[in-house]
């Protein structure tokens, strides 16, 4: 087996010497044979593939295999090429052969994107050759620069390296079969929790739980198989959520074993591109914390809804769904106030069925638990957080989040009065011991601010930033980020001499440490120092022992050593001595008896302390040649100190100066350079503070280079572009170049040049297409810039774009436009190039150049002929490609279409003015004028106005020829070249009059009907008076709310009836209205109501309208109890729901409307069981309706049943009441019995109340079992089941004779079911011919043409299965033509059934 050695193609020139090539197709899809020879000898094939090589899709850097197992006689030698170079180095490809598999194996090792290619697999012996091909495409991650030496060999020029892709991997998903599963059930699965098992389940519509756990737990199995091969370990996985910023996380605690292996974030199959998390313009991210994983997704949205899945390489780790309902809140969570050691509730009501939402407590998610309850209502409306056992720390926000919709509301808790002072002495438990350091960091704070505090024989600041205070060294805590420089180490304060204050576990995880080094508060304790201020359990040398300044603390003697232990029991250490400053004689026992507080946790009064820091040195950069400044404070004017830079005493010189301004110390640095970087130091009276300054030099751009560098570089086509650009910083610097946000990488036709102090671009050959920007990117340590420019190539336009379109097609001009070009080549077309070609004719006629703007008028042509053009545009740099049209008539005859009906302008008794406008449709040619028509109302006749031979050229005109007093309509006929075409429709009527006068007012205005939001008007017309008044044409209404002083009109064109309605009015809103009518000589006076209209309708007393209403309900307790009731009243009424003759509960809502309400109570519960009473009423009257509405739910079981028979033939019952008896009066019994004979249940006796029943007609000699059933209005209870009554007679024996079975004999001759069917197929198709045959034994089944069997010829697929017998022709030919005949035969007999194929050419 070679690899490389074979040419790619399949042609003649590569057969043997003397051989044929017969092309052949293999049984295998894809595979081409050639055999070599006419005529194979006996025992002799052609190679064929069983397996052929398939398509792969690999990780840039991983190993890529094409597998292949053939056939052949003799074996086949293998060999592999590949389409673009060749396969023989074997540092990157390697051939071998599985002995175990039968397989041959080609390995792409270290794949890389230039070997995604099409490769080939040949396998060859002397008689043929099979061939198959499979492509292997590489998923390119990121941008990478190239090797040195790669540029003198790759044949890619520019142009195509910026054509160049990058592959998108997108995910395989499993293909879903008709009527499976969907695929995607299964990947959520794997990842969920058992507790979601039964919500996906039903999501998905999977109801057969036991095959499910069964086949997940195989596919669990398979999962952890493949992990393994990545990963050792994945734990922790959480689901994905919304969180209260808006994000969506989810994370995955996972251990890799190789260290760079890539991991990949899907949505539904596509992969996605994430950051880092330090871009917030980023939408996807992955932030990694040692083994944690954590995915977001900010500014989630509807369309970030689908299945996200992690992979680490190709394995698939983790899947998880975001379901983003559309739903709104309807009901918002509200504020909560409690009292400690109550429950707090928030609910909410959603807007659509919602299964499960998200609660967070201070914005973190919260589960069901022992802290907090989360209920769901039946039709998932409803959804309830409990809060606890509520405890101070439980106050603060919490947030239900559905979907993108969120609903905040606070939760306060307040103190017990009744547990106050309990539990408060000594150590005190571990609820105590919060509260007092709750209230210890106020006082702390406050301490701070005033900078107070006190120590022993030295102080020192213990309250800067986060820091706590120490011992009395003189050392300073700024914050957390300077604890170990200022008194705080990572457990806890340290001392001048660089020992733990606090001790090995002092303030360690949120407790306070003793001074003696051992043990201090264990978790969530507090404790003081002996000044009794803040110093949390500390002691170390120096400090004061008093007693009196011990009674604010809750730990500490003189010595320290007396501190509060784990779990609130006394530390390690004695009695300390006070004010020698030892620190007590350290000798006291460790059972040392608790000590009680019986003093305020903090003094009355701070004495004030010495020279101490008000703010000390913090940490700062600066930039190289700027200024840099340290500043810190003493609370002290007069006090001196020394700067130190590394130990080392600075002083004002050589840039540095230091400042003395009052109690203010400033050392300032100026043009900064690198060896000014270090760490700083002020001392003053013994104290000491330290920061870090680092000097920065990022990369910088001379700001005449950058004006420069960005004015475009304009180049013709073919020419080369030059970009060059200094800069100064810090090296290393990476220099990247970019075009139009694609990287440019050396190469033909891009060689780019840099160094520390410059950059410089060459492109060579520009085209036009390279036109755009240019940028360049500097990034070193510090800091990232950029430059932008642009390049711009000229080079001749791109031909004129169409459709072309024709203006004029008339018999004296052909007139058409067109769209310029879409690219002008970089500069201005100055001129169009035409030719002319006549149809039918072989030349073309130059017309020439016209100027830029793209239309011709073309008036040299022939009535009836038809012409095409060529048209090229023109530029500064050349001429483009032409651009063809399709071929123009001219000269047809087209009459233009009608013109729009003519609008009277005005009228008069000797003139009438109209006007018009033209038609859309010219026929082909431009408008040359018009003619119009008159004729009187009533008559067919048409006169025309204008002269014949004078068309009116514009279109409007005044008609003279009219009487005083017609009625008139006109027409309008458009003319052109071709001449008058379709008249317009007629004109209005119009009477040849001058204006008329205004009418008068409308009579009998009144309102004939209203509603809340309508008003029915009606009036009479007004009458006309010769001379004063004329006839009304139609009328406007007009409104003003009472408020305001503007009338509106209701109507913007007047109405011609004599009523109208007015709409969209305010509810028992007050308006004025008034009428006014008009004609054609204007409007006249208006008309309106002597009082304002008030918008609502006719009084109403209330009443019912639903007749089907119910009075009676049954609810099961937990249900959603829902009354609607339906009425009318006019005004709108006042509405009253009781219960019970008292107002309804607070968690009973009531929905009102216009005409109707609503009670709802969201989760029923038994004490909701009552009547309900509606009470409407209003001005009129009022009407009430009484509902009962019974909570329940289904009853318990009675007690045990006792049997007793006192007369006989009857058997007494007695049993033991239902405990649901006391709650539900309508509860009742029913009894059933059954007995040995009849075997079947059967009701005795039912609505019983009390709990004894006695059951008559008992017979002998059988047996009774009886049942008894609790019943109420939700249906029965598990019935209680009696011990059996009476006794069984016993039954001879009963025997069954049963008949004799025969044998049947079940085998049959063969038998043709469905025979062949005739065949006509087309050359070069595929034929299939299929049949059905039966019989027993299974008959032996032979195919023949024209009496040879085919049944071992390898040209013929031929199969049977389940009697089923049919044969395929791959490729149709007319050697194929004959009768097919199929002989079936078995011990029973023969059959035959033949058809005929005809081959079609």
């Amino acid at each position: 087996m070679s690899a490389g050695s074979v040419p790619t193609g399949e042609g003649e020139d590569d057969l043997p010497p003397g051989s044929v090539a017969i092309k052949k197709r293999s049984r295998v899809p894809g595979v081409m044979i050639t055999q070599y020879v006419e005529n194979l000898p006996p025992g002799k094939t052609t190679p064929d593939f069983t397996r052929k090589p398939t398509a792969t899709t690999t990780q840039e850097g991983k190993t890529a295999f094409f597998k292949a197992a053939v056939t052949g006689e003799p074996a086949p030698t293998i060999t592999w090429a590949r389409n673009k170079g060749e396969i023989s180095d074997p540092e990157k490809y390697k051939t071998r052969y599985d002995e175990k598999s039968g397989e041959y194996i080609l390995e792409v090792l270290n794949v890389t994107v230039d070997r995604a290619d099409t490769y080939k697999c040949f396998a060859t012996n002397p008689f043929g050759r099979a061939v198959s091909t499979a492509t292997l495409n590489v998923i390119e991650v990121g941008f990478k620069k190239k090797k040195p030496g790669a540029t003198q060999n790759d044949p890619e020029d520019f142009r195509k390296m910026l054509k160049k892709t990058v592959i998108v991997k997108k995910r395989k998903e499993k293909p879903k079969k008709e009527g499976e599963i969907d695929p995607k059930f299964w990947e959520v699965l794997l990842s969920a929790q058992k507790k979601d098992y039964e919500r996906i389940c039903r999501e998905f519509g999977v109801t057969n739980y036991r095959w499910m756990l069964k086949k997940l737990n195989m596919m669990k199995k398979e999962q952890e198989e493949e992990q393994a091969k990545v990963v050792e370990n994945v734990e922790n996985l959480k689901q994905i959520e919304v969180k209260t910023n808006g994000k969506a996380e989810f994370e995955i605690d996972m251990k890799l074993k190789d260290p760079n292996s890539k991991i990949f974030l899907y949505k539904d199959g596509e992969i996605l591109d994430y950051g880092d998390g330090t871009d917030k313009s980023s939408k996807h991210n992955m932030k990694k914390a040692g083994d944690k994983y954590t995915f977001s997704v900010n500014n989630v949205a509807p369309e970030d809804a689908g299945l996200y899945q992690v992979d680490v390489d190709d394995v698939n780790i983790f899947s998880t769904g975001l379901e983003i309902p559309d739903v709104e809140f309807d009901g918002m969570l509200k504020d909560a106030k409690v009292v400690e050691g109550q429950d707090a509730t928030f609910e909410c009501i959603l807007s659509g069925p919602v299964a499960k939402i998200t609660w967070c407590a201070k914005d973190a998610s919260v589960e069901p638990g022992d802290k907090y309850d989360i209920t769901v209502s039946e039709d998932m409306l409803t959804h309830r957080l409990v809060v606890k056992n509520c405890q101070p720390g439980d106050k603060g926000i919490y947030t239900a989040i559905a979907g993108i919709k969120l609903s905040k509301a606070s939760l306060n808790v307040k103190d017990d009065p009744n547990a106050r002072g309990k539990g408060q002495s000594g150590a005190g438990d571990a609820n105590s011991l919060a509260e007092e350091q709750a209230r210890l960091q106020k006082e702390r704070d406050e301490a701070a601010r005033r900078g107070q505090a006190k120590s022993g024989s030295g102080l020192r600041d213990g309250f800067g930033g986060d820091g706590i205070s120490g011992d009395g060294s003189g050392q300073t805590g700024i914050g957390r980020d300077k604890m170990r420089r200022e008194g705080l180490g990572k457990e806890g304060a340290v001392d001048s001499l660089g020992r733990d204050g606090l001790g090995k576990d002092g303030l360690g995880k949120g407790g306070a440490g003793d001074g003696s080094g051992k043990e201090g508060l264990g978790k969530g304790g507090s404790g003081l120092d002996e000044s009794g201020i803040t110093g949390l359990g500390r002691g170390g040398s120096g400090s004061d022992g008093t007693e009196k300044a011990s009674k604010g603390g809750l730990a500490a003697d003189g010595s320290g050593k007396d501190g509060l232990g784990r779990n609130g029991k006394d530390g390690r250490g004695g009695e300390g001595t006070s004010g020698d400053g030892s620190g007590g004689d350290g000798t006291g026992d460790a059972k040392h008896k608790k000590r009680i507080r019986d003093g305020p946790l903090v003094p009355d009064t701070i004495t004030e302390p010495g020279v101490h820091f008000l703010s000390g040195l913090s940490d700062s950069t600066a930039n190289t040649g700027e200024s840099a400044e340290l500043t810190c404070k003493l609370s002290s004017k007069d006090s001196v100190g020394i700067w130190y830079k590394d130990g080392k005493k600075l002083e004002s010189k050589d840039g540095v100066t230091i400042v003395k301004d009052g109690p203010t110390h400033r050392l300032i640095i100026k043009n900064c350079k690198e060896e000014n970087t270090g760490t700083y130091k002020f001392e003053a009276d013994g104290r000491k503070s330290e920061a870090t300054l680092r000097i920065e030099d990022p990369p910088k751009i001379n700001a005449d280079a950058l004006s420069k560098f960005s004015e475009p570089i304009i180049v013709k086509a073919g020419e080369n572009a030059i970009f060059k650009l200094p800069f100064s910083g810090k090296e290393p610097v990476k220099v990247q170049w970019f075009k139009d946000e694609e990287e440019l990488l050396h190469g033909p036709n891009a060689k780019i040049e840099s160094s520390s102090t410059h950059s410089r671009l060459f492109l060579t050959k520009c085209q036009r297409k390279d036109t755009g920007e240019v940028k360049i990117k500097i990034k070193n340590e510090f800091a990232t810039i950029e430059a932008a420019s642009k390049l711009i190539v000229l080079d001749k336009p791109a031909p004129p774009q169409g459709p072309v379109e024709v203006v004029e097609s008339s018999l004296s001009a052909i007139e058409f436009k067109w769209r310029p070009p879409k690219d002008d080549g970089g500069c201005p077309v100055t001129n169009y190039y035409l030719e002319r070609q006549q149809a039918g004719r072989n030349t073309w006629t130059k017309i020439g150049d016209i100027p830029g703007q793209p239309t011709y008028r073309d008036t040299d042509i022939d009535r009836g002929r038809k012409y095409c053009y060529r048209i090229r545009a023109k530029n500064s740099e050349g001429i483009s490609d032409m651009m063809e049209t399709d071929d123009i008539a001219a000269g047809t005859l087209a009459f233009p279409g009608q013109p729009a009906c003519p609008k009277v302008v005005s009228a008069f008794k000797d003139c009438i003015n109209l006007s018009w406008l033209a038609p859309s449709n010219t026929g082909g040619g431009s408008i040359i004028g018009y003619n119009v028509e008159k004729r009187k109302k009533g008559s067919n006749l048409w006169s025309q106005v204008n002269p014949p031979d004078e068309p009116i050229r514009e279109k409007k005109y005044a008609v003279k020829d009219v009487m005083e007093g017609g009625e008139y309509e006109f027409r309008v006929v458009a003319i052109n070249t071709c001449g008058p075409g379709e008249p317009s429709g007629p004109s209005d009527c119009v009477f040849a009059r001058d204006p008329q006068k205004h009418p008068g007012k409308v009579k009998d205005l009144k309102v004939t009907g209203s509603s809340y939001t309508t008003l029915c008007l009606a009036w009479t017309k007004p009458k006309a008076m010769n001379g004063v008044e004329d006839e009304a044409k139609g009328y406007f209404v007009e409104i003003r709310p009472t408020d305001q002083l503007e009338w509106t009109r209701c109507n913007t064109s007047a109405v011609v009836q004599t009523s109208f309605t007015v709409v969209g009015l305010k509810s028992l809103a007050m308006y004025w209205v008034r009428v006014i009518a008009t004609n054609e000589g204007g409007e006249g006076l208006p008309q309106g109501f002597d009082n304002y209209v008030i918008a609502m309708p006719p009084p109403v007393k209330p009443k019912f309208t639903d007749r089907k209403m119910k009075s009676f309900m049954v609810v099961k307790a937990g249900n959603t109890v829902r009354v609607n009731i339906r009425f009318e009243a006019s005004p709108l009424p006042d509405i009253t729901w009781l219960k019970d003759s008292v107002p309804v509960a607070k968690h009973v809502t009531i929905t009102n409307s216009e005409k109707g309400s609503q009670l709802l109570i969201p989760s029923s519960e038994r004490s909701d069981t009552g009547i309900y009473t509606i009470i409407v009423k209003n001005m009129v009257g009022q009407d009430t309706f009484n509902v009962e509405i019974r909570v329940t739910d289904e009853p318990m079981s009675p007690g045990p049943v006792q049997l007793e028979q006192i007369v006989e033939g009857t058997v007494t019952l007695m049993w033991t009441p239902s405990p649901d008896e006391k709650r539900d009066d309508r509860l009742h019994y029913m009894v059933m019995k059954r007995d040995s004979v009849k075997r079947t249940w059967r009701t005795v006796a039912d609505h019983l109340f009390n709990h004894k029943f006695t059951v008559v007609n008992i017979m002998q000699g059988r047996e009774y079992n009886f049942r008894v059933f609790a019943k109420n209005d939700m249906g029965l209870s598990e019935p209680s089941e009696s011990p059996a009554w009476g006794t069984i007679k016993k039954k001879e024996k009963f025997v069954v004779n049963l008949p004799k079975s025969k044998i049947l004999d079940f085998r049959s001759a063969p038998k043709f079911t469905v025979p062949l069917k005739l065949h006509a197929a087309p050359k070069g198709y595929e034929c299939y011919m299929s049949c059905a045959v039966s019989g027993n034994p299974k008959p032996h089944v032979t195919w023949y043409r024209n009496n040879i069997s085919l049944n071992t010829n390898t040209n013929y697929y031929i199969t049977n299965t389940c009697g089923v017998c049919s044969m395929l022709i791959l490729m149709v030919g007319p050697k194929d033509t004959g009768e097919y005949r199929v002989v079936a035969e078995n011990p029973l007999g023969k059959v035959e059934c033949s058809t005929q194929l005809t081959v079609r050419e």
